[in-house]
């Protein structure tokens, strides 16, 4: 039988909640996933439509919403808003996935403005297996916020047909705002420790943190605050094994957030400490950035339900919006707006410098997108000669290199999506052991705001004499892990069409890479509701 102790059901007890009437409702559509079979973008497409990265077919979208899992199917949403530039609000837009890389769209789930309390924003899906709430054993619950004037309170929805529909409870809202101007993002989670419900919720300054019975009566237990990382959104919390030991526990309090006072832009940051039922306490007053990167924003973390509890604590899934509100409505993107959904990543904890820190790196199924690789050994960059490497041929494609941490350079640099006088660099600084990201010359940094043409960078130091990098490109984006995911660093990128020149070079020495390894990556395109709209 299912635990509430994963929150998301195994698959096979799901299938007997939901298969016949999933199969009954004419107006579903049937999960599946369109593989790839083609490492070139359509020519129909737009410029800009990424090659293997989530978006909509057209409007707007932004914050990711925590998957959940039925029958062996992935249920994602996001907010979207149809009415986008003329009109305001945000509802959950539904789409499934069997490997979290393809996907299908079903179309809205909760609409907006349906129940007198504005439009739907974040929270997050639970399968209530237990009947806690009295909906029903297998009912799924969405809590999430929804604004109207201005004021912000707490709703609940529910869903009896597999994650396809939702209706508002009649009781909405089972939170109704104490009189704050910031009071949203709820993520739940279930506390198997204290048979309870645990919500965190975004507060200005603070996280606040509830506990349920059932999911409809909430108790305030305390608040975490921190005053200089601006307003706190999209929190969220969850218990991880570190180094994969299950009797060495720590609990992860994640939050979006603004780095302005350290030098960084807004992104995600979070604190591993203890949870005692009433009070967060973390390890160390200074936060960790999950990703280190521009745009990397609203993320939201996941367990896999078909693992046993031990290895639900090992790993997790991660997904974040690759967007960034400083321009998040001035990206050249004219079919749809708002930027694109990362990659899925796996997230672990792991003992780093003697810290827990979480390493991410993308998930096994994206391996299957690979294409024939091309590879080098021992190729020495110097100042004064030019080192011809293997060019792109695709507009998505997955560049590996290892650096010689002994290399005389004071640093080397990876021109990616290279033509004419527009590029981006990838490169790391020998010298004080930092990565970084510049895009200053891309097609669109010179129109766009200052933060936009921010270098973005990060301390990595070498491994066994090693720095790895490991990087995703594609369209509109480019996602750098380094050393096997220890550090992050996430960016949109704007090149002109047809720009996927590589280069390297070399500053103040000569640089030694050990390997360097080349992939095309095929495309993914998303199954559309709409088979016109791509």
């Amino acid at each position: 039988m299912c635990t509430l102790a994963v929150i998301i059901c195994s698959a096979a007890a799901l299938d007997g909640i939901y298969g016949s009437e999933t199969a009954a409702n004419s107006n579903l559509l049937p999960p599946i996933s369109v593989k790839s079979s083609t490492f070139q973008r359509p020519q129909d497409w737009a410029p800009y439509r990424p090659a293997l990265h989530l978006t909509p077919a057209k409007h707007w979208m932004n914050d990711p919403q925590r998957p959940i899992m039925i029958g062996g199917v992935w249920h994602y949403y996001y907010l979207y808003n149809a009415d986008y530039p003329e009109g305001n609000g945000t509802e959950w837009y539904h789409t499934t996935s069997t490997d979290l890389v393809h996907w299908q769209d079903h179309g809205v789930a909760i609409d907006k403005y349906k129940n007198g309390l504005g439009d739907i924003e974040t929270g997050s899906a639970v399968i209530d297996v237990n009947n806690t709430a009295g909906f029903g054993a297998g009912a799924v619950i969405a809590i999430m916020t929804q604004q109207h004037e201005g004021v912000q309170r707490q709703s609940l929805f529910i869903s009896t047909d597999g994650g396809y529909r939702f209706k508002a409870y009649n009781g909405n809202p089972i939170m109704d705002n104490p009189g704050a101007e910031h009071w949203r993002d709820p993520k739940i989670v279930w506390d198997d420790t204290r048979n309870e419900w645990l919500m965190v919720l975004a507060e200005g300054h603070k996280i606040g943190f509830y506990t349920s019975p059932d999911l409809k009566h909430w108790a305030y237990q305390s608040g975490f605050e921190r005053n200089e990382l601006g307003i706190l959104e999209c929190p969220d919390l969850f218990r991880m094994s570190l180094d994969g030991d299950p009797a060495n526990t720590r609990w992860v309090l994640a939050t979006g957030a603004n780095g302005f006072k350290k030098g960084k832009t807004t992104g995600t940051l979070y604190w591993t400490g203890d949870w005692d039922g009433e009070h967060f306490t973390a390890d160390r007053e200074d936060p960790q950035w999950l990703d280190a990167g521009a745009d990397f924003y609203a993320a939201v973390t996941w367990d896999a339900p078909r693992q046993t509890d031990t290895k639900q604590l090992d790993s997790r899934f991660a997904i974040g919006w690759l967007n960034n509100w400083a321009y998040a409505t001035s990206l050249p993107t004219d079919e749809w707006h708002g930027g694109v959904n990362s990659i899925v990543r796996r997230i672990s904890l792991q003992s780093v410098d003697g810290k827990p820190q979480l390493v991410s790196q993308p998930i096994g199924a994206f391996d299957k997108l690979e294409g024939t690789e091309e590879r080098r050994s021992d190729v020495k960059v110097t100042t004064a000669s030019t080192v011809t490497l293997p060019q792109p041929t695709t507009d998505a494609y997955r560049l590996r290199v290892e650096l010689d941490a002994a290399s005389n350079a004071k640093e080397v640099r990876f021109r990616l999506k290279e033509k004419g006088e527009h590029f981006v660099i990838v490169g790391y600084n020998f010298s004080d052991s930092t990565v970084f990201v510049k895009r200053e010359k891309d097609a669109i940094a010179e129109a766009m705001p200052e933060v936009y043409r921010k270098v973005m960078k990060s301390m990595v130091k070498a491994r066994n004499g090693i720095v790895k990098l490991d990087i995703i490109v594609d369209t509109t984006s480019i996602e750098v892990f380094v050393n096997d995911g220890e550090t992050v660093l996430s960016n949109l990128v704007f090149a002109p069409v047809g720009a996927n020149g590589l280069s390297v070079d070399s500053i103040g020495g000569n640089t030694d890479i050990r390997s360097f390894r080349l992939t095309p990556l095929k495309v993914a395109p998303v199954k559309r509701r709409d088979v016109d709209a791509q």
